[in-house]
């Protein structure tokens, strides 16, 4: 059986203008399908080489596949929905299989849109693409389907049906990665100049931000044993020669032990490689004592969610962190030759000119090495998103992508924002690249600053960043087009009566229920403590001094 993944062509100008990310779902699936024996697996990646439509038409017709499977996230579900339609257009008989955050929970939408799409895994998708992928190949999916659990499909009578969820994977030393699969030459890490990859060390987070649905995709926060993972960076960095990785964990560090392991693993190997994560402040906080030994760990970049600049807001993502802590673990990080960055989002419907200088200001007084202003998004499975209600007439959800103001704040315009952060931007890194990153003493930190700052460069002079190549000027002024499909805009009437005038763009939030599986476990278990004998040397040579 000839199995093809492909990811979908989606741009926006965010994360990716530090370079091309590998699709962390080609590895696991495609591992999780070589184990059951499926040995015929290619893998295009759409994005990175940016390909257009006739292009992936042309691949599918000569590749001649089986099964053409994608993923998606929210503002790429178009063009995973186009994938699934040219794979039917090329040959009917092609079996069409969808994953991803999205059409986990907006499965009904996704059917509806592209009926091409024979099968949608909910969650978690391992052993869910495995059981699909069986029953295909026995030519028996139509009849056996609805004993898979883990996915939804249009049933025979022309019904979205979705089966019960799978149970999570338990043990995740179970997965079986496949890193062959990618082109590496495609996925170079700018600041660094060298391959970047994204491996899983754990999944879920035993938090429930408001405005996020990780905890809800993935149920029930695991990690694997520091050792296997290690195992899996060493195959990377020697036979793949990645020299940066990213976790694509929502909380590395929540486990102290386990990271603190990871950490003692890499150092024993002495592994050439450095690596970035996302974070909370508590954590850096609760580690201050261990930040040298992260560092010496190769432990480079962290990124903190900080996410707001006021208390209020603070409280209501849930962030259980307040403004002096946001500061205090920015400047611990500092200290150990760790570079900061800042998040922080705007666009919420109390936004005004003032709130958003007062940010700047306050990200100022921060002085993180960097910042990011990324824009709501109103992720249409989350709690936030529910409780803003008929605030969000916008479902182009191609725009739902960190850099589009998709709710309009009560007292400014839409576009207002979107120039209130470019401004934000623009005076963050000019201050950055004239007063700071070219007289940083550390070296390393220095040359990751200004790799950086290329990167930035790069994609501000061909128009990448932050999509801006939308924003022109004309007549001495700054004009916006947002670029929102107008045929997506809803009418106030629908918003307010979506069950039953557009019932296919209601979420089905029953999948992150503990029925379906999911656990608050961090309030059973005191994820803080660990063996102090698993560090095995504390010293680190590598302090910062700038």
């Amino acid at each position: 059986m000839k199995i093809l993944m492909v990811q979908p062509n989606y741009h926006s100008g965010g994360a990716e203008i530090a370079g091309n990310w590998t699709p962390s779902w080609v590895a696991y699936i495609g591992g999780a399908l070589k184990k059951a024996g499926y040995t015929q697996i290619r893998f295009v990646d759409a994005m990175a080489e940016d390909l257009p439509d006739e292009t992936i038409e042309e691949i599918i017709r000569k590749n001649k596949p089986d099964v053409v499977m994608t993923t998606n996230i929210t503002p790429s579900i178009f063009k995973a929905q186009d994938i699934m339609k040219i794979a039917k257009k090329v040959n009917p008989k092609i079996k069409t299989i969808m994953g991803g955050i999205h059409s986990t929970f907006m499965y009904p939408q996704v059917l509806t849109e592209a009926p091409e799409t024979d099968y949608v895994i909910r969650g978690e998708g391992e052993e869910v693409a495995v059981n699909i992928v069986n029953a295909i190949n026995a030519g028996n999916d139509l009849k056996e389907r609805e004993n898979i659990t883990g996915i939804a499909y249009i049933n025979d009578e022309g019904e979205v049906h979705a089966t019960p969820a799978h149970p999570v994977i338990e043990d995740l030393d179970d997965l079986t990665p496949d890193w062959s699969l990618y082109d590496w030459d495609q996925y170079i890490y700018t600041p660094l100049n060298c391959r970047l990859a994204v491996p899983n060390f754990a999944r879920g987070c035993p938090f429930t931000c408001t405005f996020c649905s990780q905890w809800q995709f993935w149920r029930r926060y695991r990690a694997r044993s520091p050792k296997h993972f290690v195992d899996e960076i060493e195959i990377l960095v020697k036979k793949y020669n990645v020299g940066f990785f990213i976790l694509a964990d929502e909380e590395p560090t929540i486990n102290k032990q386990k990271f603190v392991s990871l950490c003692q693993e890499l150092i024993d190997r002495k592994l050439d490689v450095t690596w970035g994560i996302n974070t909370r402040v508590t954590d850096i906080m609760r580690d201050e004592d261990l930040l040298p030994f992260y560092r010496k760990a190769g432990l480079v970049h962290v990124s903190l969610g900080t996410e707001a600049a006021s208390q209020m807001n603070l409280n209501r993502f849930r962030k259980e962190t307040t403004i002096e802590e946001n500061k205090y673990a920015i400047k611990l990080l500092q200290k150990n030759g760790i570079v900061a960055e800042a998040q922080f989002v705007m666009g919420l419907e109390h936004e005004t000119p003032q709130t958003i200088e007062e940010t700047y200001q306050l990200c100022k007084d921060w002085d993180p090495d960097m910042a990011n202003w990324t824009i709501y998004t109103p992720w249409p499975f989350s709690d936030l998103f529910k409780e803003l209600g008929d605030r969000v007439e916008v479902r182009d959800y191609s725009r739902y992508n960190f850099v589009s103001p998709i709710i309009k704040p009560d007292n400014m315009e839409r576009e207002d924002v979107l120039k209130g952060v470019l401004k934000s931007y623009g005076r963050f890194y000019a201050r950055k690249t004239f007063f700071s990153y070219p007289w940083i003493k550390d070296s390393y930190v220095r040359k990751y600053m200004l790799g950086c700052l290329k990167a930035f460069a790069q994609t501000t002079l061909t128009k990448r960043f932050y999509d801006i190549d939308r924003v022109k000027t004309k007549n001495r002024k700054i004009e916006i087009d947002l670029g929102f499909d107008k045929s997506r805009i809803l009418t106030q009437e629908e918003v307010k009566n979506l069950k039953e005038k557009r019932p296919e763009m209601v979420a089905d939030m029953s999948f992150g229920l503990k029925e379906a599986g999911y656990q608050r476990e961090h309030d059973e278990h005191d994820w803080d403590e660990f063996d102090e004998s698993t560090i095995k040397d504390r010293s680190s040579s590598t302090v910062r001094n700038c």
